[in-house]
């Protein structure tokens, strides 16, 4: 009990000369049952003679309080927690006789303030580390001179502080001392920065620029393995470095990783070679329905896209009188479409091609039947509802509207239009009837109208119109189109 009454007047007696030091001790006594681990703790900033006696007695506590508020021993007491070691080590700069080398300060520094940094080298092959620097100093950037051309040193740099000095960071690989007059640098063109598409036996010859002086070491790798020299040829000059592939296979696509490296410092650069060849034919083309002048067609996408996305289908048909095959719809993007405006009495075959960036697939899948596009049996319609009451006039459900687009892409009108007998569809452009121009293309599905006008230019601005006209009448809509220039 005379020990636990002891560290209760101490706080009493020096509130004013340093509170925050002397009470760390206290609560260290009350935690310890022994008496020989409570005065071991203080002792450690007084000489070894008085050691030896603190732990054979209890009451020299009070003793080794008087000298605390001495100057020295006090900032010795959080000496427990040097800093840590410093981040990102790096070289910076190396020449024929010096490296400059840089580093970020550590996360801590412990209750100390830090005093600086010491460099020190050792020569490859060696064990015996020499400071380089006599004091301690704060930047963070540091230049080591008077060193041999042509030795290979290791580096490594400490934090130190009151609390002493931390774990020294140390550069992984001895830095070579030859002097690097320009830092290797890998120049890629803009049109290899994205992906690099190319055909199918197409030949593939990259060059790509560097520098760096002295010559810099280049390393090509794909997945982080070496190239297959049995199809890749790589040449390397001063200057640029050439990647060369005869007959491209879509085997040779991937991520190919360039490093230029001079002595520890390197750039780097990854080529992305896409390598794409048509499609294959749709799968399982299938005439689905047939009614009035309409077919209906469903089918599947290719086994094989061609290493490229599917951007559409072509749909042709053909009747079996001229046997030719004209193109229905050219750009569907759906794997299913309807095919209007059949002629009456004809007999129609269908096949259907992909479309990638490559092109169209070589084959086409071609629908297993025909449609038979057959007249309308008189006799049969007076069962129905009287055809007086199925009449209708043309009538536009859906009106055009005005449209802003820019030169040069191409752009679509649309409205919708009901009416029976199914109204004949006329375009025109201010007020002339537009006839079989190839920039335009009209079409009609499901009652839905469309023209579309291939790479505008100004002069196709404009009013147009849109009329359907059947034996009831006719009906008309029209909208502006401005064609601007581009930005």
């Amino acid at each position: 009990p005379a020990p636990e009454k002891e560290p209760a007047p101490t706080p009493k007696e020096e509130p004013a000369p340093a509170p925050a030091a002397e009470e760390p001790p206290a609560p260290e006594h009350p935690p310890a049952t022994e008496q020989p681990p409570a005065p071991a703790d203080e002792p450690a900033p007084v000489p070894t003679a008085e050691a030896t006696p603190a732990p054979e007695e209890g009451p020299p506590a009070p003793p080794a309080e008087p000298q605390a508020p001495a100057p020295e021993p006090k900032p010795e007491k959080p000496k427990a927690e040097p800093p840590s070691a410093p981040l990102s080590l790096t070289v910076e700069e190396v020449s024929e006789n010096s490296v400059t080398l840089t580093w970020k300060a550590p996360e801590q520094t412990g209750r100390s303030v830090l005093d600086g940094y010491v460099v020190e080298i050792c020569k490859d092959g060696s064990t015996d580390w020499t400071a380089v620097n006599e004091e301690p100093f704060l930047s963070t950037r540091y230049t080591i001179q008077d060193l041999g051309s042509g030795d290979k040193i290791h580096v490594r740099v400490k934090a130190v502080s009151a609390s002493g000095a931390s774990v020294p960071a140390t550069l992984e690989q001895p830095v070579l001392i030859r002097e690097i007059l320009q830092l290797p640098r890998i120049r890629m063109p803009r049109h290899l920065r994205q992906t690099y598409v190319r055909h199918v036996g197409d030949a593939l010859n990259i060059m790509i620029p560097f520098q760096g002086k002295p010559q810099p070491e280049v390393i090509w790798t794909k997945g982080g393995q070496p190239l297959d020299t049995s199809r890749i040829n790589i040449r390397n000059t001063q200057k640029d470095t050439i990647f060369y592939i005869r007959k491209a296979q879509r085997s040779d696509s991937g991520k190919y990783e360039l490093a230029v490296r001079i002595n520890g410092a390197e750039d780097k650069a990854t080529l992305d070679i896409r390598v794409i060849e048509p499609p294959g034919p749709p799968q399982n083309l299938k005439l689905v329905d047939v009614w009035g002048f309409n077919v209906a067609l469903e089918w599947s996408p290719p086994v094989d896209n061609g290493n490229s996305e599917i951007k559409g289908y072509v749909v042709q048909k053909s009747d079996k009188k001229s046997g030719k095959w004209f193109t229905a719809l050219e750009r569907c993007t759906r794997t299913s479409c309807t095919i209007s405006d059949l002629i009456i009495g004809n007999t129609y075959s269908f096949r259907v091609f992909a479309e990638n960036a490559c092109g169209l697939s070589e084959k086409a899948a071609i629908a297993s039947g025909v449609a038979n596009i057959k007249k309308t049996k008189t006799s049969y319609q007076p069962e129905k509802i009287p055809q007086r009451d199925m009449m209708e006039p043309p009538k536009f459900t859906q009106p055009l509207t005005d449209r802003t687009t820019t030169r040069g892409y191409s752009t679509h009108l649309f409205c919708s239009v009901r009416g029976f007998p199914q109204p004949k569809i006329i375009w025109m452009k201010n007020q002339m009837e537009i006839r079989e121009d190839p920039k335009y293309i009209a079409m009609i599905e499901q009652g839905v109208c469309s023209l579309e006008i291939r790479k505008p230019s100004p002069f196709d601005g404009g009013i147009y119109t849109c009329k359907a006209v059947n034996p009831l009448g006719e009906a008309s809509v029209d909208c502006r189109l401005d064609v601007k220039g581009k930005i």
